[in-house]
């Protein structure tokens, strides 16, 4: 007996610092301080077929006392629209406004070093014209624009990619004179249609514009839960992740279908939660599995694990990228509830009439919402529509 206590505690031993270097090793992997945002984007038309969109790009360096290099920084956009778009010329650049140092007139972007606890920016500028002289009001829908950067420093040369949605187009919000209703199970439901968000829309400003002017005592009105982590900037672009060999072996386990199979998708997840709890959710939902009871690894891995959308699991421009589930969604529904006078739930779902509410205000009717959604109003495809109003018959 006490050698086989013996075996079972150096085996625990074991165990404990494999998962000690680990997490080590994943905490003490090299990254750089630099955090990148964009804000201040308008759209200038200075005629029916040329528009300027200008932004800033601002660079800060949280750090005490580390000093990082930006030697290269490349814009890279993209539009979307509803028909052919080979017409439409696209010009692109980026002009430094270093605190201490001027820029050079032929637009040369030169090795900057971003020094601790500074930021720096610089006025981004794309032009849109239309070669042949139509009106772009009916061309444009959308302006997805990659930010190409490089970060240089202590922890080697760093590659990274970040994209900001610019809308182009926004369609009208919905009016009760004009709203297609559709007649549920003791409900009605109401799809609204949006432009396509991202990180400069504010949820509160979102619902309150497209559903303000229909809305009620006693409506429930939801979000997707996508839509709602887009507009948190809870994505990312593979080329900035570095899958571990955790990653690269785990993820084989899973079906094919899941985000969770390929390397970068569940390197997102262990990016989230730690490699060892990763491993410990999967060594003991494997276990209970072969006893028969399944589901156990996305219950352990916590919630992000089961809400994860990899590449083409959400709308382009985001179908290139990672998307993570919201954060706080019960605080944000509560402060939406507040400021729009009706109950706001951020919900899940599928074609195959699956409906999870992620989170909800006070006093909100799930088993409503669950009657409503089924047939899933909002749709899986390109509709647009992130928005359903719900309103009991």
């Amino acid at each position: 007996m006490a050698a086989l206590f013996a075996v079972v505690l150096i085996a625990a031993l074991v165990f404990g610092l494999v998962l000690l270097w680990l997490e080590l090793r994943h905490r003490l992997r090299p990254a750089s301080p630099l955090r990148l945002r964009s804000s201040g984007w308008k759209v200038q038309r200075s005629s029916v077929n040329q528009w300027q969109v200008k932004g800033t790009i601002s660079i800060r360096n949280p750090h005490p006392r580390m000093e990082v290099f930006v030697p290269e920084i490349e814009l890279k956009p993209t539009l979307l629209g509803r028909s052919d778009l080979s017409n439409v010329n696209v010009r692109c650049s980026l002009t430094p406004q270093h605190p201490d140092e001027e820029a050079r007139s032929d637009g040369y972007w030169f090795a900057y070093i971003v020094k601790g606890r500074k930021t720096t920016q610089a006025e981004a500028l794309i032009t849109l014209e239309a070669s042949d002289g139509t009106e772009l009001r009916q061309l444009l829908d959308t302006l997805w624009l990659e930010i190409l950067w490089i970060n240089y420093g202590p922890f080697g040369r760093l590659q990274q990619r970040d994209g900001v949605l610019i809308p182009l187009r926004r369609p009208a919000p919905a009016q009760s004179s004009s709203s297609n209703w559709r007649q549920g199970d003791r409900c009605s439901v109401l799809p609204i249609r949006t432009h396509l968000l991202g990180t400069l829309d504010d949820p509160a400003d979102v619902l309150r514009h497209y559903a303000g002017a229909v809305l009620q005592p006693g409506d429930v009105l939801t979000i997707g839960e996508t839509p709602l982590a887009v507009m948190q900037g809870r994505y990312n672009h593979p080329a900035n992740l570095q899958p571990s060999r955790l990653a690269r072996l785990l993820c084989r386990v899973f079906h094919p279908t899941s985000s969770l199979a390929t390397a970068c998708g569940l390197q997102t997840l262990i990016d989230n939660v730690g490699p060892a709890r990763v491993l410990c959710a999967w060594l003991a939902g494997t276990a209970l599995k072969l006893v028969g009871s399944k589901g156990w690894f996305y219950r352990l891995a916590g919630e992000q694990a089961r809400l994860i959308d990899d590449v083409t699991g959400t709308t382009p421009p985001y179908d290139q990228t990672i998307v993570l589930g919201p954060v706080q969604s019960s605080e944000v529904c509560r402060q939406l509830a507040a400021e729009l006078g009706v109950a706001v739930a951020v919900v899940d779902v599928n074609d195959l009439g699956r409906v999870k509410v992620l989170a909800s205000s006070p006093g909100c009717d799930e088993a409503l919402l669950a009657r409503a959604l089924k047939p899933n109003p909002a749709g899986n495809a390109n509709e647009r529509t992130p928005l359903v109003l719900v309103r009991p018959n």
